[in-house]
């Protein structure tokens, strides 16, 4: 087998829940040797956490930590620490997401690791910058978001901010920190040195909200927002409202009801007014006299009356199931897709060609289902494998760095390693 582009890259991942395991995962995808060095009372919380199957590792820690290896150890121990420096010493890169101050407590700094290995790359992800007034906050998921500026613009004009269910500010900010790394692998190779790569989760929820940043400047400008559907008739404050389901680029969208959504709560569809598609558009919801109507033939003058137009278009739905309605509208061109349910997703055939969605094999629970690498190459096809179990390879590690089998059994005996 052809070797993939990052074999031969040693990975110490020293991170935890999402963030972390999410960029680590894709190194390991990609051909990277990745290490995941846990504590040895449990490990990595997620093992543990949201269990469909006693005693086994939950989904949450399977579906993060594939084709990566395993090495249970105590560094609050000296001996542990020792482990840690040599690992380091040959290590290309170390990923962590511990709390703020987490590292140096483990008498791990940043210029103590850069001291151990000038060449090594040390990617550290944190909830806020280390110049922000909140950099000492713990920070999850959903704490991201509204500190990111995604919930306060993500839901109804007329209810609360609310979150999303992707994971804006976790597996968002791993693949941030992927391409910061990749990024200081490049710039090593030409100068022979390492750097620290940090990348906050507030940062990274921001960098997907740019263009509610753009929309800011413009109400501030202009003082409305013509692509929101509180535009012409609505009011707008000093802040860049919630917008429901607008599509937010300038080309009007809303979710619409299909056949069977009495009963089904995903029996909807996603459907754009393209402006430059008009005319094919209204002819594919039967309504071809509105093409050249003055009422509906420009985007000025349909922004008034454009839920009226989705409210008529609900009715030329009524009779279509979702996927009927795609396979019309699709030959139209116009800009729609099914709303798909995790349900649908996880047996969707094209996805399982593709290897979006795969079926992996797992020590301990038989075979799941988890997502594959949503990036797609000419040259290699990622092979996704079940996570290690904890401390699996823990022997395995401490012999490569030159431990004997009386060391390792004295290190098993004082619980410095499982």
């Amino acid at each position: 087998m052809t070797d993939l582009p990052l074999t031969g890259i040693k990975v110490i991942d020293f991170t935890g829940v999402q963030a972390g395991p999410a960029c680590t995962q894709m190194l390991a995808w990609f051909g990277a040797d990745v290490l995941k060095v846990e504590r040895t009372t449990g490990g990595d919380v997620t093992r543990n956490q949201l269990r469909d199957i006693p005693d086994a590792d939950a989904l949450y820690f399977t579906m993060l930590n594939s084709n990566k290896r395993s090495l249970a150890i105590n560094t609050r121990t000296p001996q542990g620490k020792e482990v840690m420096e040599k690992l380091i010493r040959e290590a290309d890169v170390l990923v962590e997401n511990f709390a703020p101050g987490a590292m140096d407590r483990m008498g791990l700094p940043w210029e103590h690791i850069h001291e151990l290995n000038p060449r090594l790359i040390f990617g550290s992800v944190k909830g806020f910058d280390e110049d922000s007034p909140w950099s000492d906050l713990k920070v999850y998921e959903n704490v991201a978001q509204c500190a990111g500026g995604a919930a306060s613009t993500t839901g109804f004009w007329d209810g609360p901010p609310t979150v999303s269910a992707a994971a804006l500010g976790d597996s968002n900010t791993g693949m941030h920190l992927l391409i910061g790394v990749l990024t200081a692998l490049v710039d090593r190779a030409r100068t022979d040195r390492g750097q620290k790569v940090s990348v906050s989760m507030q940062d990274a929820v921001l960098n997907l909200c740019r263009v509610k940043l753009r929309d800011q400047q413009r109400l501030e400008r202009v003082g409305y927002l013509e692509e929101y559907p509180q535009y012409p008739n609505g009011e707008f404050g000093d802040a860049v409202p919630r917008g429901g389901n607008a599509g937010g680029g300038g080309q009007p969208g809303w979710v619409l009801k299909c056949k069977g959504w009495e009963t089904d709560p995903n029996a909807y569809i996603y459907f754009t007014i393209q402006e430059q598609n008009w005319q094919r558009t209204a002819e594919a919801i039967g309504r071809p006299e509105w093409a050249d109507d003055p009422d509906y033939a420009t985007a000025e003058a349909r922004q008034p009356c454009i839920f009226e137009i989705f409210e008529e278009i609900e009715k030329w739905l009524a009779d279509k199931t979702k996927y009927e309605a795609v396979d019309i509208l699709r030959k139209s061109e116009v800009p729609c897709a099914p709303v798909m349910s995790m349900k649908e997703i996880a047996g969707d055939k094209a996805l399982r060609e593709s290897g979006t969605v795969v079926e992996v094999e797992q020590k301990g629970r038989g075979t799941y289902l988890t997502v594959g690498s949503p990036i797609k190459f000419s040259g290699f096809t990622p092979d996704i494998k079940g996570a290690p179990l904890l401390g699996e390879h823990t022997d395995e590690v401490l012999a490569s760095l030159g431990y004997d089998t009386d060391a390792i059994d004295d290190m098993h005996a004082h619980q410095v390693v499982v």
